[in-house]
């Protein structure tokens, strides 16, 4: 299956004789799958069945179902009145009229609704067209949410190539900034210590598990890993979107302790650009299916 985005819309129309019907399908995305028809009574015996395509193709999102019909413009000019109506009224007017009383009966009154013949054959038609109508729509709608799909595709991988950037400037910075913090505290320590007698060994030991708290090997190899995972994951098809989501979480989390650990300035910036970028990629992903 091919990778969809959640966001979408479709469109069918068929017509007979008598009717032309259209079905249009809009979604936007949902965390599950929530489904929305507005239509007549007339379809109502075809809700479940239409419910059943939709699940049949789409896994997720939120979906609008549009159904309309009309008349065609050949039917439309012609009025099709019930004469057996018309003369039943007429005989019931002409009885309730006192004897002798001439009775005036104005012809527009036969244009009321009431007056018009019933189409019976009019819901089968409207049946038959509903299937074929709504097929289409579907078919329309998958085009779109796979196109919109590959397009959101393309800039995940955009997002993360400046994400995985940023990353490669802090895993190169990752060897200095030991050594410039190791430097910082010799300075440190001589400049309030002058004069105290130093137990060198045991500073240096200090030195080191100070160091071990900041080591950030660790945090590194997990967002690797992770972004190996991605690069497959946008490689892949299918459903996507629950996957990035949760890549991003543990990418954010690594991230963080890189920041929270590491008080280099530069290595801060990128890791800045890094989490615009994770922030980038979860807002585009949230419209993947």
């Amino acid at each position: 299956m091919a990778i969809q985005s959640m966001t979408g819309f479709g469109r069918g129309e068929n017509e007979n004789e008598n009717f032309t019907l259209s079905v249009e399908v809009k979604t936007v995305n949902h965390r599950f799958k929530d489904i929305r028809f507005k239509m007549g009574n007339v379809f109502n015996s075809h809700e479940i069945t239409m419910k059943k395509e939709i699940e049949k193709h789409f896994s997720r999102g939120s979906f609008d179902i549009y159904v309309n019909y009309k008349k065609t413009e050949s039917k439309r000019e012609e009025i099709e009145l019930d004469m057996d109506k018309i003369k039943k009224f007429v005989k019931s007017i002409k009885q309730m009229a006192p004897t002798g009383v001439a009775l005036s009966i104005n012809p527009t009154e036969f244009i009321r609704a009431d007056f018009y013949k019933e189409n019976v054959d009019r819901d089968d038609e409207l049946l038959a067209l509903i299937k074929p109508t709504f097929s289409n729509a579907l078919e329309y709608l998958m085009m779109s949410r796979i196109d919109e799909g590959d397009q959101l595709v393309e800039k995940l991988k955009e997002h993360q190539e400046v994400f995985t950037e940023y990353f490669d400037k802090v895993v190169d910075l990752k060897g200095t900034y030991q050594e410039k913090v190791r430097a910082k505290l010799h300075k440190r320590f001589e400049t309030d210590a002058s004069g105290v007698n130093i137990d060198e060994p045991r500073f240096l030991q200090e030195v080191i598990y100070y160091l071990e708290k900041l080591d950030i090997d660790e945090e590194v190899n997990r967002i690797s890993i992770h972004l190996q995972k991605l690069t497959s994951i946008l490689e892949s098809s299918g459903e996507i979107g629950r996957q990035i989501d949760f890549l991003i979480q543990e990418l954010n989390r690594e991230t963080n302790t890189i920041g929270s650990k590491s008080g280099d300035s530069d290595i801060s910036e990128n890791i800045v650009q890094m989490k615009v970028q994770l922030e980038k990629i979860r807002e585009q992903a949230l419209n993947l299916q």
